[in-house]
């Protein structure tokens, strides 16, 4: 066409603004497919009507997988396919507006022009751009109506997350960071990678155009099982050669040290971090998704909408058998259309990138219709039976004897999995909860029958379970009860007190040997280290209760705990001529306080210093004490700093200085450990103004 290359102006600006990119610090053009975008360009000497535009994206674009489009300028825009419609010309320059359906592929594009009147001239670049979903498009599947709600799930950089247990919701921020860097290119490459991919190159790159493909494809290149994808789950309890999974405060620094190492998994992640990971990665690409934490969360590994758990007769919580309770789960959410399943099962579909059971072979999970989990129709794909169990399994305690292998069930409850299911309000740093789009109220008539129509679709209901209890096991009626009450602060550092209160329910006095544990665990509940028992003997009077006390002081427990502090206690009451009662509760404890403030006005490209106070809250030295800050607009990358040793109950003042670079509302997130303390968290909503 022309003697020399084109050049090109993308006209970054205004279109970065009418498509919601200008987050994204690329020189790159990114836009939203089904909405036009602006590009001109000079050096072309045909009249305008003989030229022919090439969009085309993946390792072999063909028209057949909608890879490649040709398309020539036209009066108006085609809703079905590519278009070009002329905006202005002059002597040599053309200006117009390109125009993509609003299923097209995403990903990176090449964008090229060529002449049809000189016949076999070859097409000239006129350069590259990237693709993305576009919830404010109404005929895109993530369209989502609400503008406050695409504000939050796609261009809110920062988050909370919900942990701890049902007794005791805490939370912590996290940078989703999707607009940072190079996070876009980390994102691509990830799709990329992942063993779809390297199987079929040419089909994967044609499926890119549907959410929940791709959404299925990342939950799966998240972790790093399969396919060495970005990160390594550890729930050991000791997380030697890599981090904590609970020192992380941004998906930032993992997915790039996750290209640094030449895409080597990064060590180590938990739920939270693969679903905020996850986040950045939807976000990212455009997809509205958002982090659910569940708690008293079932990992049902058989698929009998059932967990067991087993306990000695010592009271010890036995790592037997697949089945668990987790104190919280966290999980993605992301919304859009499901054309599989039609306008019924539309909306939030849960993606669980953490590694728990396969699906079709590989360790990924999702996307399931919430609507479907609700409703118990849990044949539907994909992975509805694993999320169904989830927030809705029954739980059987069982007293095993290893042995003689005999197992006597405790109890059952239908009422105490997934509870106080939470994730952050649109617009403010709340919890919402949102347990009742997932279920039915627990103990109503509608739940059980969702409940039974679930175990009917999965033939439960028909097929005999030798594993099960026995009706008869199940209606037996203990004598006593029991609970344990709190009696004093939940924090590290502290001494614990709780009551372990046990009724007599029967009209006749009972004896009773009580055998009680304490164990650190980590948040899933398993058992890493013992950190405490006894042994009692009581009598209680006919219809009476009866208070005993117990204290462990923090000297005792504090080489156990793991980072996630969470401990166990559990009393295993052996009653004459009667069934066994199980007693337990799990206490998260919480980390001491630290205080954020910032000393004066934040402006932009202005110095202003933050300052950082901990105060140490045991009677003896910390050392090791590092503090960690991060904040998108703020500071570039991850600064950290070295805090003396901190005496017995001295309080540190660290002060370092912040430039930032954008106006609004920012956070920012410290993180400090020492030798005592693992991951103290806080944030500061820092506001920035000219």
């Amino acid at each position: 066409i022309a003697a020399t290359q084109p050049s090109t102006n993308w006209h970054l600006k205004e279109n970065a603004r009418d498509h919601h990119t200008s987050k994204f610090s690329s020189k790159e053009l990114i836009v939203r497919r089904g909405q036009a975008f602006i590009v001109s360009f000079n050096g072309i000497e045909q009249p305008e009507q003989n030229l022919t535009f090439i969009a085309e994206t993946g390792p072999k674009p063909s028209k057949l997988t909608k890879t490649q489009a040709t398309f020539g300028i036209s009066s108006t825009v085609s809703k079905e396919s590519w278009s070009a419609v002329l905006q202005s010309t002059s002597s040599n320059s053309v200006s117009i507006s390109i125009s993509s359906p609003p299923n097209a592929v995403i990903g990176r594009y090449k964008l090229s022009v060529q002449s049809t009147s000189s016949g076999s001239s070859s097409p000239a670049t006129l350069g590259s751009f990237v693709l993305l979903f576009n919830p404010w498009s109404s005929g895109d599947d993530v369209f989502m109506p609400n503008k406050a709600e695409c504000e939050e799930y796609v261009l809110e950089e920062f988050g909370i997350i919900f942990a701890g247990n049902k007794n005791h919701i805490s939370s912590f921020g996290w940078n989703f960071g999707q607009f940072q860097g190079d996070i876009l290119n980390i994102c691509l490459s990830m799709l990329d990678r992942s063993l779809n991919y390297r199987q079929d190159p040419a089909t994967d790159a044609s499926h890119r155009n549907d959410p929940k493909y791709v959404g299925r494809v990342l939950s799966a290149m998240v972790n790093a099982n399969d396919d060495q994808g970005v990160v390594l789950g550890n729930w050991s309890g000791s997380y030697e050669g890599g981090k904590s999974p609970s020192s992380w405060t941004g998906s930032g620094e993992i997915l790039q040290n996750w290209k640094k190492s030449g895409f080597r998994p990064v060590r180590y992640g938990q739920c939270w971090v693969f679903a905020a990971v996850l986040t950045t990665v939807l976000r990212c690409l455009g997809i509205p998704t958002r982090t659910i934490t569940n708690f008293s969360s079932a990992h049902d590994a058989d698929g009998n909408l059932r967990v067991d758990e087993f306990y000695d007769a010592s009271g010890n919580h036995l790592d037997r058998g697949a089945d668990s309770i987790w104190n919280f789960h966290v999980w993605n959410e992301s919304w859009f259309s499901r054309s599989d399943l039609g306008p019924a099962y539309a909306g939030w579909q849960v993606l669980d990138a953490t590694p728990q059971e396969e699906s079709g072979g590989i360790y990924q999970c999702g996307p399931a219709s919430r609507n479907a989990i609700k409703e118990g129709d849990v044949h539907l794909d994909y992975d509805c039976p694993f999320v169904f169990a989830e927030v809705n399994a029954d739980c059987m305690y069982w007293n095993y004897d290893p042995a003689t292998r005999k197992k006597t069930l405790m109890f059952s409850e239908s009422t105490g999995i997934g509870q106080h299911i939470s994730t952050k309000a649109v617009g403010r740093d709340d919890r919402v909860e949102v347990t009742n789009d997932y279920k039915y109220e627990e103990g109503s008539r509608k739940e059980r029958e969702i409940f039974k129509k679930a175990r009917k679709k999965l033939g439960l209901e028909d097929k005999f379970d030798p594993t099960a209890p026995t009706q008869q096991e199940i209606d037996q009626k203990p004598d006593i009860s029991g609970k344990f009450k709190v009696a004093g602060p939940l924090e590290v550092g502290k001494d614990l007190s709780l009551i372990l209160v046990l009724e007599n329910l029967q009209s006749d006095a009972k004896t009773v040997n009580v055998n009680m544990t304490a164990w650190s665990t980590v948040y899933t509940r398993r058992p890493v280290r013992e950190i405490w028992k006894d042994s009692i003997s009581v009598t209680l009077p006919p219809k009476e209760e009866k208070q005993f006390p117990i204290k462990i002081p923090y000297p005792e427990y504090q080489q156990q705990l793991t980072t996630d502090n969470t401990i166990q206690v559990t009393a295993l009451c052996h009653v004459e001529g009667g069934i066994q009662v199980l007693v337990q509760r799990d206490i998260t404890l919480d980390n001491p306080a630290i205080d954020i403030q910032v000393l004066g006005e934040a402006k932009v490209n202005k110095e202003v210093d933050v300052e950082v106070i901990f105060t140490n809250p045991i009677d003896t030295e910390v050392t090791n004490c590092v503090l960690q800050v991060e904040g998108n607009d703020l500071l570039r990358g991850i600064l950290e700093i070295d805090v003396p040793p901190l005496k017995a109950s001295e309080t540190s003042s660290t002060k370092f200085k912040l430039i930032p670079f954008e106006t609004g509302l920012k956070h920012l997130l410290v993180n400090f450990s020492c030798d005592k303390f693992a991951n103290v968290k806080a944030f500061k909503i820092v506001n920035v103004i000219d």
